[in-house]
């Protein structure tokens, strides 16, 4: 009684990663994340960076490096809105504390 040869697709099939348990993948990696101190500017780093922050103008690109929940960001985008009752620099869809902000890097530098 010979065999019937399984079809090519099908034979490779078998040899495809599966995932046993969903979401395991991204469980991993958010456990490799490296968790690090928010880190407190200096009195000249905090006047450089309000300096910075009073060129800041709706529509214009700028990048933001800031923290957010253990890890430093870097954003780079359109100014969506600045709210300085709230304290809030907004690029795209992403609302940034002003105490969070690290760093910001204009156009012209």
């Amino acid at each position: 009684m010979a065999r019937q040869k399984m079809p090519m697709d099908k034979r490779a099939a078998q040899f495809l990663p599966f995932q046993a348990v969903k979401g395991l993948d991204e469980a991993l990696r958010a456990k490799e994340k490296i968790i690090v101190e928010k880190i407190q500017l200096s009195e000249e780093s905090l006047h450089e960076l309000d300096l910075k922050m009073h060129k800041v103008k709706k529509g214009m690109m700028v990048t933001a490096i800031y923290y957010d929940k253990g890890e430093y960001l870097k954003i780079t985008g359109l100014v969506a809105r600045i709210d300085e009752t709230s304290r809030i620099l907004q690029i795209v869809n992403t609302k940034i504390p002003f105490d969070d902000i690290r760093d910001i890097i204009l156009p012209e530098e």
